[in-house]
C-alpha cells in the first residue's frame, strides 16, 4: 500500500474514482511520508492537515453519492509557498510576509481546488523566488533527497524535493529563469515550463504587470511522471480576467502528436557552460532514444544564445532591479537574505536609452530564435551543466555560465519539459530540456513522454 505514494497522479485519481482508495487514505498517507522525510528535507513549510482530512472526508462522501468535483477529485497536492492560498500562510520566502495568510486562492490554486485536488500544504521557495538555491530567512534551507548536502534547485526546490520523495501526489512551481525546470533536473522528477501567456500569474509573489520583463515568469506543473503534467496543464491554463498576458490560445493533446514527422535539434554544449561529461552523455542518450522514431536528429545550436548571458542579466537588473526593491517595500521586508541582497547590490542601472536599446536587442535576439527553429520541432539540451551542487555553491560566479540553459527559453518564452535521462557518477540525477516551438507544449510533452519510456524517468530516491 505504501508504494501507492509513488504512483502518478493520473493513477491515483484513478483509483480515487473507481473507489479503490479513498482520498481520505491518501491524504493521511501523504501526511504520514511528509512527517517521516520533511526533518531532513525542510521541503514543506506549512501544512493544512485538519483541512485537507475533512476535504477528503467530503471528497470520499460526494463520491459515494455520484458526486464528482473533477479530474483531480480527491486528490492530494502540495504548492510552492510563492503561490497564494486561501487560509494558509504564504510567505514567498520574504520575512514581511511570515505571517501573511491570503483571504483568496491565487488563479492556479483556485482552479486546482475547483477541479477537487485537495491543497496539502505549501513548499519552500528562496526569497521572492530570486536564487538557484532553495533557502530564506523564514524556514530555511532545503535539501536534496538524493544527498542532503547538495541543492535541490531553486526556485521550486521546496516542490521538487518533496515530489521526488513520495510526499506529494504534485505540485506548481513558477519559472523565471529557470526554477521549474533546475529543480526538476537536479531531484530527477519532470516538470514543465510552459509558453509564456499560458497560466496566469495572478496571487503569485512575481506577479503580471511587470513590464519588460513580465513575459519570463510562468507557472507550472512538477511530478514524477510526465503524464502527470498532461493531466494538470489543462487545468491552470487560460484566461482568468486578470493576467492581461495570458490569452485563449489551443493547447494541444499530446496523446495526438505524431513524433515520427519531428525534426529534433541536439546540443550538448551553448558555448557559455562547458557540461559535465555525464550532462553530455544524458543529451546524447535522449537523442539516441529518439534517433529511431523521429523524422530526424540534427546537432545544432543557435549562434545568437552567447548573447544570451548579457542579454538576461540586463533585462533582468537594468533597473537596478528596482522591481523587486519595490516587492520588499510593498511587504515591508527589512532583513533581506543575503542571496537576494547579493543580486541586489550587484545589479547595475542602465540609462533609459540604454535600457531601451536593449529591449531592442532582446527583440532581435527572439526574432533569431525564431529564424533558427523554422528547421526544428524540438530542441533537445541540457538544463544546466551539471547536476546538483553543494550547498551555497550556486552563488559562485563560476557556476553562474552553467545555468544558463534555461533562461534562454524564458526569452523566448517556449515551452519546455525536463526529464530525468541520466545519472552523475555520484548517483545524482541528470535531466534534459526538451523546448518545442511556441504554443507546442504537446510536442514538448509527447517528446519527454517517448524519453522517459526508454530512460526511466523519475527513480526512488535512498531517503
Amino acid at each position: 500500500m505504501d508504494d501507492l505514494i509513488y504512483s502518478s497522479a493520473t493513477k491515483l485519481s484513478k483509483l480515487i474514482n473507481n473507489k479503490k482508495i479513498s482520498s481520505k487514505e491518501l491524504v493521511r498517507m501523504y501526511l504520514d511520508r511528509i512527517e517521516k522525510v520533511n526533518p531532513v528535507l525542510n521541503a514543506v513549510v506549512q501544512l493544512a492537515e485538519e483541512r485537507a482530512l475533512k476535504e477528503a472526508e467530503k471528497a470520499d462522501s460526494d463520491l459515494a453519492k455520484g458526486v464528482s468535483h473533477g479530474l483531480l477529485h480527491g486528490l492530494p497536492f502540495t504548492l510552492k509557498d510563492s503561490i497564494d492560498s486561501e487560509g494558509i500562510i504564504t510567505t514567498g520566502g520574504t520575512m514581511g510576509r511570515k505571517d501573511f495568510m491570503p483571504d483568496k486562492d491565487s488563479t492556479v490554486a483556485a482552479r486546482l481546488r475547483n477541479s477537487g485536488g485537495i491543497l496539502l500544504g505549501k513548499t519552500n521557495t528562496p526569497e521572492l523566488t530570486l536564487a538557484g538555491e532553495t533557502d530564506n530567512l523564514v524556514y530555511g534551507r532545503t535539501n536534496n533527497p538524493y544527498n542532503f548536502d547538495r541543492m535541490p534547485g531553486g526556485s521550486s526546490g521546496g516542490a521538487a524535493a518533496i515530489i521526488c520523495s513520495g510526499g506529494t501526489s504534485f505540485d506548481i512551481g513558477s519559472d523565471t529563469g529557470g526554477s521549474i525546470r533546475g529543480p526538476s533536473h537536479y531531484c530527477g522528477i519532470t516538470g514543465i515550463k510552459p509558453n509564456s501567456g499560458r497560466v496566469p500569474r495572478t496571487g503569485h509573489i512575481v506577479p503580471y504587470g511587470l513590464g519588460p520583463i513580465d513575459s519570463l515568469t510562468q507557472n507550472g506543473p512538477m511530478a514524477r511522471r510526465v503524464e502527470d503534467l498532461s493531466l494538470i496543464l489543462p487545468i491552470i491554463s487560460g484566461p482568468d480576467s486578470l493576467d492581461p498576458f495570458v490569452i485563449p490560445a489551443p493547447l494541444g493533446d499530446p496523446n495526438d502528436v505524431d513524433i515520427s514527422t519531428l525534426r529534433v535539434c541536439v546540443y550538448s554544449n551553448n558555448g557559455i557552460g562547458t557540461p559535465t561529461p555525464e550532462t553530455v552523455q544524458a543529451v546524447e542518450s535522449a537523442a539516441k532514444a529518439l534517433s529511431d522514431v523521429v523524422g530526424s536528429v540534427t546537432e545544432d545550436v543557435p549562434k545568437v544564445i552567447a548573447e544570451n548571458p548579457d542579454i538576461s542579466n540586463d533585462l533582468t537588473s537594468g533597473d537596478g532591479r528596482a522591481w523587486a526593491r519595490r516587492a520588499l517595500k510593498k511587504w515591508g521586508t527589512t532583513d533581506i537574505h543575503p542571496w537576494l541582497q547579493r543580486r541586489l547590490d550587484k545589479a547595475n542601472p542602465l540609462s533609459v536609452g540604454d535600457y531601451t536599446a536593449m529591449l531592442e536587442r532582446v527583440d532581435r535576439f527572439r526574432s533569431s530564435m525564431l529564424a533558427f527553429m523554422k528547421d526544428y520541432d524540438i530542441i533537445i539540451c541540457p538544463v544546466a551543466a551539471f547536476p546538483a551542487l553543494p550547498h551555497g555553491e550556486s552563488l559562485e560566479d563560476k557556476n553562474a555560465a552553467g545555468v544558463s540553459y534555461t533562461n534562454t527559453y524564458n526569452i523566448t518564452g517556449w515551452p519546455s519539459t525536463v526529464v530525468r535521462a541520466g545519472t552523475s557518477p555520484d548517483g545524482l540525477p541528470i535531466g534534459v530540456q526538451i523546448v518545442s516551438r511556441p504554443w507546442r507544449e504537446d510536442i514538448s510533452l509527447a517528446v519527454a513522454s517517448h524519453l522517459e519510456s526508454i530512460l526511466g524517468g523519475w527513480q526512488k530516491p535512498p531517503i
